[in-house]
């Protein structure tokens, strides 16, 4: 199956590492243009040369915009920039958040409405805007990047867990009410995939395991196919939904965990 993006332009929040970049380098490579949102201007630099390397000669537009989607006005200000650039949105994917979690007693009210803020309403907020748009086309997909703990919460996994299930409800609700305006709206739920926070972690607790030993110890009982994930895998699957290939494919939460989650 050839799986094109060509002529499609894709926002990714949350694009200039991990998943994220994996997703815009997928899709560009796929031939479609791409809208690179991340906090960081100096990180966001370096993924939008090595999204356009993976584009190769292909004829796609990929921009980078410094954006903190945690709040509001930015969120506005970067969209409208975005679609005087590009001209319009087909496809967002609301892929920005870090991992909080902790016991539940320990969650201060700040730390509930940072994670909500970023994860929650950064999703609403940027489909708000986009929707019309798509509507209007009749054609539009949105993938909210969620994770496993969404259907399956465990032990102190708040925030985290709750914003990620109230991503699954939102997920839901859109894909019904636009459904009939072709517009899609799915969501993947990330297990355990490579990725920098993994990266992250080794540095901090590795205790002089290789990298390669660190991910096969936290894969090991934890997941059927024995492994980690690996981001490109994970941006395969939201480039399948985000085409043309997957056009019968609305509201339903995909896990990308080797088999590790309990509910299917």
């Amino acid at each position: 199956m050839d799986v094109r993006m060509d002529g499609r332009v894709a926002m990714i929040t949350g694009a200039s590492s991990g998943l994220g970049l994996a997703m815009a380098k997928e899709f560009a490579a796929s031939g479609g243009s791409v809208a690179l949102l991340a906090r960081k201007a100096d990180a966001l630099s370096v993924a939008k040369a090595e999204v356009a390397k993976a584009a190769g000669k292909a004829n796609t537009k990929i921009e980078a915009y410094s954006c903190d989607v945690s709040k509001a006005a930015p969120i506005a200000d970067t969209f409208k920039k975005v679609v005087a650039d590009f001209g319009k949105v087909d496809i967002v994917v609301n892929n920005a958040g870090i991992s909080h979690a902790k016991a539940f007693d320990t969650v201060t009210d700040e730390d509930w409405q940072g994670d909500l803020d970023l994860k929650l309403f950064a999703a609403i907020r940027l489909c708000r805007l986009a929707l019309p748009g798509m509507r209007e086309r009749k054609w539009g997909r949105i993938v909210n990047v969620l994770n496993i703990g969404a259907k399956a919460p465990g032990a102190d996994s708040t925030p985290t867990s709750v914003s990620r299930a109230a991503g699954l409800a939102l997920t839901k609700a859109l894909s019904k009410e636009n459904a009939p305006h072709n517009v899609l709206v799915n969501a993947m739920l990330v297990g355990l995939i490579d990725s920098d926070q993994w990266q992250r972690r080794h540095k901090a607790i590795g205790k002089g395991e290789t990298y390669e030993q660190f991910l096969a110890g936290m894969a090991k009982g934890r997941i059927p196919l024995g492994r980690m994930g690996k981001a490109e895998e994970f941006a395969r699957m939201a480039c399948f939904l985000c085409s043309d290939a997957g056009s019968f494919i609305t509201g339903v939460a995909i896990n990308v965990d080797g088999g590790a989650s309990p509910v299917v």
